[in-house]
């Protein structure tokens, strides 16, 4: 019964179209109107009254006008446009032209060099998976993808890995129920090596390749791990009890560096491409800049910066990859904010209401963009052109808030997971340009003359 009444809606909708192009066609025409049928609106009824009266005495009566007076006529006339021979209008007066670019200005346009085409950017998902058990989770970080292009994502208590080359998928782990689920995860950046936040307050590293676990992370936080970060050997964790701890991976009193701040659970963490300095995202609306010179010394505040200009949690955070000291940080519901920075001197460059939760931030490698997730109402993902902050585009499809994003390691695809339990990925940074070959080296001079004895 609902499949019929859907068709048959259907089918009376696509009666109705052809019917109103008609009518549109119809208006249309008649505005046009038919060439044998004057168009009142388009006379000039003066101008008709006096060629019908005024205008013809002078050529019925020749000897009166002499040479003088009939040339101030023929000026006059050219002044005020009544050279026209025609009364009757059949048609509506042409528009007058515009130049959409002055004279001045057209040769040096020409001369400029041809503008870039725009970017054709898909307004659907190029593949969609299914992941049920995705913990819908604002304060969780479940998916991540790594350079060796697999796509880690945790489902529940499970840990899977999809490999974008083939489109395989293998299980990492399972963790017992006592212990999950899995709060957090982030790869090595070689790759292989992935590191598993637990609601447990444990932290598991595993190898991937061979599929089997190195070591497990205790006794540095009290609840669980929500928040992940690499820097070299140094692995950044995040917990509920708003601690930051660094742990070095390779000795067995792995935690080196401990940074306390953030007073509630702590749900983004960036380190910057140099790894000299951290941003860290709590549910107390704080976000924090460390710097590890400062940490190291013996300052009286551990934090470079402590920012407060958020009005909810701050979970969304990317370092710009063309400027070193430029941070993203994007607010939660009560906030829908997203904020720029000068990590160097703690400024606040500027700030966009977006209108939704701020869930992930992601910048294109490749073209001055960024794209941010959200949530209620449309669940969208938001292309924005930097620093005009213009929207370049919208891509919706699912159906409950994008809580996830992952880019793919050429910076061309972007992975989104949200509550309705769906993995989709976007075309949306395009192909990257293929960089040229250097070019050679210059020989050496006269490298091809036989030397002089």
């Amino acid at each position: 019964m609902d499949a019929g009444s859907i068709n048959s809606s259907s089918s009376k909708t696509q009666s109705r179209c052809p019917l109103q192009e008609q009518l549109l066609q119809k208006r249309n025409s008649r505005e046009n109107l038919d060439r044998f049928i004057p168009n009142r609106s388009a006379m000039d009824f003066d101008y008709a009254h006096y060629m019908l009266t005024e205008g013809r005495k002078g050529k019925e009566n020749p000897a009166v006008n002499s040479p003088s007076r009939e040339a101030y006529r023929k000026q006059l006339a050219e002044t005020f446009n009544m050279n026209r021979t025609r009364i009757l209008a059949f048609k509506n007066k042409p528009p007058t032209p515009v130049d959409a670019i002055p004279c001045e200005f057209s040769s040096s346009v020409h001369q400029s060099k041809p503008t870039k085409p725009r970017r054709y950017i898909p307004q659907t998902s190029e593949r969609t998976l299914d992941a049920p058990d995705l913990v819908d989770d604002y304060y969780l970080n479940l998916l991540d993808w790594g350079s060796s292009n697999v796509l880690a994502i945790a489902l529940g208590s499970t840990v899977y890995l999809w490999d974008a080359s083939d489109g395989s998928t293998t299980e990492l782990v399972t963790i017992d129920d006592e212990n999950g689920p899995v709060t957090s995860v982030k790869w090595a950046p070689d790759g292989r090596h992935i590191a598993v936040g637990l609601n447990n307050s444990e932290v598991q590293l595993w190898d991937s390749t061979a599929n089997r676990q190195l070591r497990s992370l205790k006794g540095g936080h009290q609840s669980r791990v929500g928040a992940l970060d690499w820097n070299n050997h140094i692995l950044t964790t995040g917990g509920m009890d708003g601690q930051i701890i660094n742990n070095d991976v390779r000795v067995r009193n792995h935690i080196v560096e401990t940074y306390r701040g953030h007073h509630q659970e702590v749900c983004g963490l960036k380190w910057s491409a140099s790894g000299q300095q951290l941003a860290s995202g709590g549910n107390d609306n704080l976000l924090y800049i460390w710097d590890r010179s400062t940490v190291s010394s013996n300052s009286s505040t551990q934090w470079l910066h402590r920012l407060e200009d958020h009005t909810a949690a701050v979970k969304a955070l990317a370092w710009c990859p063309f400027q070193g000291n430029l941070l993203a940080s994007g607010g939660g519901g009560g906030d829908r904010c997203i904020k720029f920075w000068n990590t160097h001197t703690g400024a606040c460059l500027n700030s966009v209401d977006t209108g939704s939760q701020v869930c992930a931030l992601l910048w294109n490698k490749n073209e001055r963009e960024l794209l941010s997730s959200h949530g209620f109402t449309q669940n969208q993902l938001t292309l924005w052109k930097y620093p005009s902050m213009v929207k370049i585009s919208e891509l919706t499809g699912h159906t409950s808030r994008v809580l996830f994003m992952a880019q793919s390691p050429d910076g061309c695809t972007v992975a989104s997971a949200a509550g309705d339990e769906t993995l989709r990925f976007w075309n949306v940074f395009g192909t990257p340009e293929v960089a040229k070959p250097a070019p050679k080296a210059n020989p050496e001079p006269f490298a091809h003359l036989n030397r002089i004895r």
